[in-house]
């Protein structure tokens, strides 16, 4: 049971500010006559004549196709027991809530007060037009195996129940990596299990059909060993594991066990049962919310045991988040009619491998810090792992086709793969054919090389891997080689020096000499002697990578994730300087909003600039867009709306408008107005009917710094889910950006593309 603290906070949780945990939500405009008219009476009828025509015309007109059915009676709420069904409700709202959160998939949850399997079959069956998908959720033993069985025979939507499959394809992946830690090989260890429920059975059967042998399978309940002969009803699920054995408690067969599987009850494993074990044991105490064992008590009992838990406080939780909703994501977008063993297999697969990758960034801000890879502390990927619905849906969706349950297959699956990525990086889209020309690129040998100054720091690192991975840029890393294979060894990385990235070493590098002399002769007439030159190259990184481009020895350069703006800008400024024609430096940001896309400048750099300056980087922002195949359309902002104020910015964006429909006389822009204005062209007509800027605009530019990045930042917060890319710079002699502190891995990546697109445009 939870503290008294903690129960209140979960009631106002759910109490507030609207009971309850999910709503439903329109996908389509309803503001006019016409709206209603398409949606309702009587445009409704042609989407229903369509579907009379072809019943799988309801995946292309209703969200039938993306909606599942979470299902349940309470009989058997995790926890909790029989509580019925409405009690069991917040239960099934909250796997509502994951299967939208985690993989996209709308929900209704049905709570059916009916314990009679026969009649519970006949209502679920019934509800089979409404459906894409059914997640049984909390039904008891054994009706719960009839209640699937029937229901899978009958009809033809994936069937699903969590407790039983669910959880055998987490424990079950989490059992293989196990056994690759302890070294162990699967066909010859002895299995121990506690408890001999819905869930317990289903993990036993994965577990068989992955590999291990059925006579090394030893089950216990709360009655004991399973033997054959032992009174009393066994269904055919747990029958099949009754040994002939004189054997009757767990104590008796714990002996020399391999694996111990627990998914009965609270301290049912002792210290003396855990020292009785073979060798590196491995135990799954799965029970919540008390383990079959403690980890603090089995670590006393056994320095060499390996845990793994239910509970999200102790490292290796197995969680049945990690799969459903990937499983119904996959199944429903290939239109499976059910969800087969293979389908199960490759989730399954699909998870024990992504443990082995390099731990995501996402994880690490969700479980506080980096550190993890792969071993007895990390057997299977954290639930918030962003990248489970691009390993485990496509493995699930070519399953399906593979076994000939899919009735809508996926021809491009790499495009499904794509497009399943804009749950992970919502920057995905709008990236995707930045990302093909920057492969592109490198494959046939275009300006690629591009420096990342803070080379040591663990987002530019895991950024790094990524890019390699991927082929996006030919990396260099400016750092020492020591720290740099220490780092990256901690973080779980592949990276490999001089192989996948090059190293410039600020502490012995054979182009040191070339270098400081460099900046030594541009910078002796402003106070730089030779000994600082040679001081300041050792210890600024971003001096060094913007030499590194001035001499060629780099194609572009990425930096900013440490330090101030200002000061990387500096070191830009006196080794690369502004590209002829050009009197200014700026930023923009590009907000990847949720109904659009905007970009804001200058957001970093000018304090105060005049109207001349602010029409010369309103004109490369526009470019730049025109470049990310984005329509520029301008809007000057100020407090001022077209004369109605005496705001100091007024008369600077008044000019500045002037300039720039001399020297861009091609742009959409207008001005000086307000932000809600640049935005609404009803509004704006209201005001100004006769403005040359149509539609919304998506290039803000803000009459100061601090209009700026002040805009940026809560937009990026309140609105844009931190999904922005950027800062670029504009105005400098080569492609360089400076980024900031706040800079994502993804953000890292997408700068990168952007910069190898750059280098070779010129």
């Amino acid at each position: 049971m939870s503290s008294p603290v903690d129960r209140q906070a979960a009631l106002d949780y759910h109490e507030f500010p609207i009971p309850g945990k999910v709503t439903i939500a329109a996908t389509k405009p309803l503001v006019s006559q016409r709206d209603l008219g398409l949606a309702y009476s009587p445009g409704v009828a042609a989407a229903c004549e369509e579907i009379v025509i072809d019943p799988q015309n309801a995946f292309r007109y209703t969200g039938r196709g993306n909606l599942v059915g979470v299902i349940s009676n309470g009989t058997a709420v995790l926890g909790l027991g029989n509580i019925g069904a409405l009690a069991s409700k917040p239960v099934m709202e909250g796997k509502a809530v994951l299967f939208k959160k985690f993989a996209g998939l709308d929900v209704f949850d049905i709570e059916i007060n009916e314990t009679d399997p026969d009649k519970l079959v006949d209502i679920i069956a019934g509800l089979e037009p409404t459906f894409g998908g059914i997640n049984l959720e909390d039904i008891k033993a054994p009706e719960c195996f009839e209640v699937e069985r029937k229901l899978r025979a009958r009809m033809n939507i994936p069937v699903f129940h969590d407790d039983q499959h669910g959880t055998a394809i987490c424990v079950t992946a989490a059992f293989l990596n196990g056994l690759k830690v302890v070294g162990k090989d699967i066909k010859k260890i002895k299995v121990v299990t506690s408890g001999a429920g819905a869930a317990a059975l289903a993990c036993l059967d994965l577990m068989v059909d992955m590999g291990l042998p059925e006579e090394n399978v030893w089950v216990t309940d709360i009655d004991g060993v399973v033997y054959k002969g032992r009174p009393g009803h066994q269904v055919p699920e747990l029958a099949r594991f009754a040994k002939e054995t004189d054997a009757r408690k767990l104590a008796d067969v714990i002996e020399n066990a391999d694996v111990f599987v627990g998914l009965s009850a609270g301290g049912v494993l002792k210290a003396e049962m855990l020292q009785k074990m073979a060798d590196r044991p491995f135990v799954m105490a799965l029970a919540n919310p008390t383990p079959e064992i403690l980890p603090e008590v089995a670590k006393a009992a056994r320095d060499d045991v390996i845990m793994a838990t239910g509970r999200s406080d102790f490292p290796n939780q197995v969680n049945n988040v990690l799969c459903f909703p990937y499983i119904f994501r996959g199944a429903l977008d290939v239109g499976a009619t059910t969800i087969t063993r293979g389908m199960e297999k490759a989730a399954t697969r699909a998870i024990a491998a992504l443990a082995e990758e390099e731990q995501d960034e996402a994880v690490a801000a969700a479980y506080g810090g980096y550190g993890l890879s792969f071993g007895p502390d990390y057997l299977i990927p954290k639930p918030f792992d962003p990248r489970l619905i691009v390993r485990i849906a496509p493995a699930v969706a070519q399953a399906a086709m593979e076994e000939g349950v899919a009735t809508r297959p996926i021809a491009d699956l790499e495009g499904y793969i794509a497009k399943l990525q804009q749950f992970v990086y919502h920057s995905g889209a709008f990236m995707k054919p930045v990302f093909a020309i920057a492969k592109q690129l490198v494959r046939e040998g275009g300006k690629a090389r591009i420096v990342f100054t803070e080379g040591e720091e663990e987002r530019v690192l895991r950024a790094v891997q990524v890019i390699v991975d991927e082929k996006l840029a030919q990396p260099i890393l400016v750092g020492r080689p020591a720290v740099l294979l220490s780092r990256i060894k901690k973080f779980g990385l592949r990276l490999r020096l001089g192989v996948d990235v090059e190293v410039t070493n600020p502490e012995s590098d054979d182009r040191f000499h070339q270098y400081w002399t460099t900046y030594w002769e541009k910078m002796c007439r402003r106070g730089i002697s030779k000994e600082m030159a040679r001081v300041e190259m050792r210890r600024r990184l971003t001096l060094i990578g913007s030499t590194m481009v001035h001499l060629g020895d780099a194609d572009g350069m990425i930096c900013g994730t440490i330090g101030s703006y200002h000061n990387h800008l500096r070191y830009v400024d006196e080794m690369i300087g502004r590209k002829p024609g050009s009197s200014v430096y700026a930023a923009m940001n590009i907000l990847l909003l949720g109904e659009r896309t905007v970009a804001l400048t200058d957001t970093h750099v000018n304090d105060d600039p005049n109207a001349q300056e602010i029409a010369e980087y309103t004109i490369e922002a526009a470019r730049m867009l025109s470049t990310l195949s984005l329509e520029p359309k301008v809007a000057l902002l100020s407090r001022s709306n077209f004369g109605s104020d005496s705001a100091a910015s007024g008369p600077k964006m008044r000019e500045a408008l002037k300039l720039i429909q001399e020297q861009a006389p091609d742009l959409q822009v207008d001005g000086e107005m307000h932000a809600d204005c640049a935005l609404d062209e009803s509004l704006r007509s209201r005001t100004l009917p006769n403005s040359s800027l149509k539609g919304s605009a998506n290039l803000l530019v803000c009459p100061n710094v601090d209009a700026g990045n002040i805009s940026y930042n809560l937009l990026k917060t309140a609105a844009g889910s931190n999904v922005a890319i950027g800062p670029f710079l504009m105005g400098a002699n080569a492609p360089v950006h400076i980024l900031t502190y706040s800079s994502t891995v993804r953000r890292i990546i997408n700068m990168t593309a952007l910069t190898v697109l750059q280098a070779n445009r010129g």
